[in-house]
C-alpha cells in the first residue's frame, strides 16, 4: 500500500540525548489518527486511521509497525494491511520523537510515561494528528481481566461528536446498557442508551460491539480497545474509521492528582488543533505547556498556561466550559471537550527521575518566571531554573552584574552547548541562570560544572521566545508582577485602571537589539527582535514598549496600555511571541480613568502593535471514501 507521501518537516536532530531510548522497548499496540486539511477552504482533505502493533529496538533506536490502515483516500472505503519500519529518540526525560510511518521526513514528538505509554502528535508537520502507544500486558488481557469500572472519552472529528460515559465490564463479555452524553457539532448536549452492549478479545485487544439503531447519535459500531499493563488506561477507536477513545479505570476513593504529567490531544470547535505537552499539578493549581498545531489558522506555537482545580471524590472535575476531566487509577487522567469546545486530552504520570554525583534533572530545567515545564523549551536571554542534586557545595547568590559566567559561582558553572551561561543564584538542589544570547541551534546541551565535577547532559528546545510572566509571590501563577507609572505594584487592592500604562516584568523574549554581553544590565533603551503581542482578558493591548528591563539582568519590561472592554476584576495577562502564548499569570483590574492618567515613562524605541489573529474559519466534516 503506497502510503507514504513526502511532507516539509524538521529533521531528525543528531544532537538530541538517546539516553531514555530504552523506555521503549518491546511489543506495544498503538493507533494514531491523521487529519489533512485543505488550508483554502478549510475541508478535511483526508483522514487517515493507523492501529495494530509497532515494535521498538533500543539498540538500533528503529521500530517496526505491523497494522491496518483506515485512509479516506482508498477507493474501496476498507481498512489494508501496513508493514513500515523507522527510527526514534527519547531522552533520559522520556521526551523524543519518532520519524513518521506515514509521511516522509516528519517527525511524531512526544512523551513516555511512569508506565511506559508514549503520547505525542507530529505537530511540525503540516497535519494534525494524536498518536499513542502502550506495552503490551504480560500476561495478555482477556475477557475475565477487563472488569468494573472505567470511565471513556470518545472524539469523532470527522462528524463533529464528543462523549463521555462509563462502562462496566463483568469480566464475562458484558457492558449491559450503556448510557452516553455529548455533543453533536454544537453546545447541544444529547444523550444515547446503548442496549446490551457486548465485548471479547483477541490477542490482548478488546472488541466492543456498539449496537446501530436508527437513534445512535454519539457512537455505534465496534471499537477496538488497547490497555496499558496495569490495566489503568485504555485507547484505541473504530477499525473503520477516524475516531479516537481514550479512558480510565475508575478510582477506589478520591484518587490523587500532583506532580509532572506528560500530555497530548486534540480540540476542535471553530478551529481544530492538536498538541502534546507536560504539566506540573501542585496544590489545586496546575501550570501546563502544549505545543499547538493549527494547521487551518496557520497556529504553531507553545501554549503555557495556568488552572485551577479541585477533584470530586469520585474522580470528577472540570475546567468550565472548556473540558470534563476525571482523574481515575494510577492518577491517569482523561478529558472530553464540553460543546462547542469538543476535544481530547490524556494526561499520565511521569516517571521518578533521580542520579549519583552532580545530577540534572532530565524534566527538571524550567522558565524562572512562570515555572513552565521543561516541554516549553528555552529561548535566548531566557532565565531559566535548574533542578538536581549535588549542583553545588552550599548556597550562593550574585547580587552585581554582570552575573558570573566563566568563572562561575561559588565554583558553579552552567554551560548551554559549551557556551558559558551567567549563574545568578546555585545551591546543592536548584540553580538560575540565563540562557547565553547566542545559544543557535534548535537544541541545547545543558550542563553543570560542579568545582569540576560534570553532570549529565540534558538536551532541551530552543524557541524564538518562551515568554513568562513573573508573579508575585513567586511561582508563575496568580498577580502577575505589574508596576504602575509611579512603580507600586498592581494588587487587587490597587489595581490597574482601562487606559493607564503599566509595565510587565517577564522573561523568555529573545534576542534584542542593541546586542549585550550575557549576564549584564539590560541599557536604557532596547527593543526585542521578536514582535510581542499582549492581551487583558482576552482584548489586545497597545504595546508601547517590549525589550530589556533598564538597569536589570535577565529581566525584561513590557510596557502595555490597558484597553478598553475590559471587564472589571482579574484578567488573565497573555503574552504572545510568534511562537508561544503564555497566559499563566492575572492583572486585577479596575473601573476606567481618563486618558491623561500617569503614564510608564516610556523608552525611546518604540513598536507597533501586531495585527489581530487570523479569522478561524468552522471545521465541515469528512466525507468517507466511498
Amino acid at each position: 500500500m503506497a502510503l507514504l507521501w513526502v511532507a516539509a518537516g524538521w529533521q531528525a536532530f543528531a544532537q538530541w540525548d538517546t539516553s531514555g531510548n530504552s523506555m521503549l522497548n518491546g511489543q506495544y499496540y498503538f493507533r494514531e489518527v491523521i487529519y489533512v486539511t485543505d488550508v483554502t477552504t478549510g475541508a478535511l482533505s483526508r483522514g487517515i486511521a493507523l492501529y495494530g502493533n509497532i515494535s521498538f529496538n533500543p539498540t538500533s533506536g528503529t521500530y517496526s509497525i505491523n497494522c491496518m490502515v483506515m485512509d479516506s483516500s482508498n477507493q474501496y472505503g476498507v481498512a489494508q494491511s501496513y508493514t513500515v519500519s523507522g527510527t526514534y529518540s527519547i531522552a533520559a526525560s522520556g521526551y523524543g520523537f519518532l520519524s513518521s510511518p506515514v509521511s516522509s521526513g516528519d517527525l511524531i514528538y512526544g512523551l513516555v510515561s511512569q508506565q511506559g505509554i508514549f503520547v505525542g502528535s507530529s505537530t511540525e508537520s503540516g497535519f494534525n494528528d494524536l498518536f499513542i502507544a502502550a506495552p503490551l500486558a504480560t500476561p495478555m488481557p482477556t475477557n475475565a481481566t477487563f472488569k468494573g469500572s472505567y470511565w471513556l472519552a470518545d472524539m469523532d472529528t470527522p462528524n463533529g461528536i464528543g462523549s463521555m460515559f462509563q462502562v462496566n465490564p463483568d469480566g464475562a463479555g458484558n457492558l449491559g446498557n450503556v448510557s452516553l452524553t455529548g455533543y453533536v457539532g454544537s453546545s447541544t448536549m444529547v444523550t444515547q442508551t446503548a442496549a446490551a452492549v457486548k465485548y471479547s478479545f483477541s490477542n490482548g485487544a478488546a472488541v466492543v460491539a456498539f449496537p446501530s439503531p436508527s437513534n445512535a447519535t454519539l457512537i455505534a459500531g465496534q471499537k477496538y480497545l488497547y490497555f496499558s499493563p496495569d490495566g489503568n488506561f485504555v485507547f484505541g477507536g473504530s477499525p473503520t474509521s477516524w475516531d479516537f477513545l481514550v479512558g480510565v479505570r475508575t478510582a477506589s476513593g478520591t484518587p490523587g492528582f500532583g506532580g509532572l504529567y506528560y500530555q497530548a490531544g486534540m480540540d476542535l470547535s471553530s478551529i481544530f488543533d492538536s498538541y502534546y505537552g507536560s504539566l506540573n499539578a501542585n496544590a489545586d493549581v496546575a501550570v501546563g505547556h502544549q505545543r499547538v498545531s493549527d494547521v487551518l489558522d496557520g497556529y504553531l506555537y507553545g501554549y503555557t498556561y495556568s488552572e485551577a482545580y479541585s477533584v470530586n471524590p469520585n474522580g470528577t472535575y472540570s475546567n468550565p466550559a472548556i473540558m470534563n476531566y476525571v482523574v481515575g487509577a494510577g492518577g491517569v487522567r482523561i478529558g472530553s471537550g464540553i460543546g462547542p469546545y469538543l476535544g481530547i486530552n490524556v494526561a499520565l504520570p511521569a516517571p521518578s527521575f533521580s542520579g549519583s554525583g552532580v545530577f540534572l534533572n532530565p524534566a527538571g530545567i524550567v522558565n524562572t518566571a512562570s515555572f513552565a515545564p521543561f516541554t516549553a523549551g528555552i529561548a535566548p536571554g531566557d532565565f531559566i531554573s535548574l533542578f538536581g542534586t549535588n549542583l553545588a557545595p552550599g548556597t550562593a547568590t550574585a547580587y552585581t552584574v554582570p552575573f558570573p559566567t566563566t568563572a562561575g559561582l561559588d565554583g558553579v558553572q552552567v554551560t548551554v552547548n559549551g557556551l558559558p551561561a551567567p549563574v545568578q543564584f546555585v545551591s546543592p538542589g536548584q540553580i538560575s541562570a540565563i540562557v547565553p544570547y547566542a545559544v543557535g541551534s534548535s537544541i541545547a546541551r545543558i550542563q553543570v560544572n560542579n568545582n569540576g565535577v560534570l553532570s549529565n547532559v540534558v538536551t532541551e528546545f530552543v524557541n524564538l521566545t518562551a515568554p513568562g510572566v513573573f508573579t508575585v509571590p513567586p511561582g508563575g501563577v496568580g498577580y502577575g508582577a505589574v508596576l504602575h507609572g509611579d512603580y507600586s505594584l498592581v494588587t487587587a487592592q490597587n489595581p490597574a485602571q482601562v487606559n493607564e500604562t503599566v509595565s510587565v516584568y517577564v522573561t523568555g523574549l529573545g534576542t534584542t537589539n542593541p546586542v549585550i554581553p550575557d549576564g549584564s544590565a539590560g541599557p536604557v533603551s532596547s527593543q526585542t527582535n521578536n514582535t510581542i503581542q499582549v492581551f487583558i482578558g482576552g482584548v489586545a493591548a497597545t504595546v508601547s514598549y517590549s525589550g530589556l528591563a533598564p538597569q536589570l539582568a535577565g529581566l525584561y519590561q513590557i510596557n502595555v496600555t490597558v484597553p478598553s472592554g475590559v471587564t472589571t476584576g482579574d484578567n488573565t495577562l497573555e503574552i504572545v511571541g510568534p511562537d508561544s502564548d503564555a497566559s499563566e499569570a492575572l492583572i486585577p483590574v479596575g473601573g476606567a480613568v481618563a486618558a491623561s492618567a500617569s503614564p510608564v515613562p516610556q523608552p525611546a524605541v518604540r513598536k507597533s502593535p501586531k495585527s489581530s489573529p487570523p479569522v478561524r474559519r468552522p471545521m465541515p466534516r469528512l466525507a468517507p471514501a466511498q
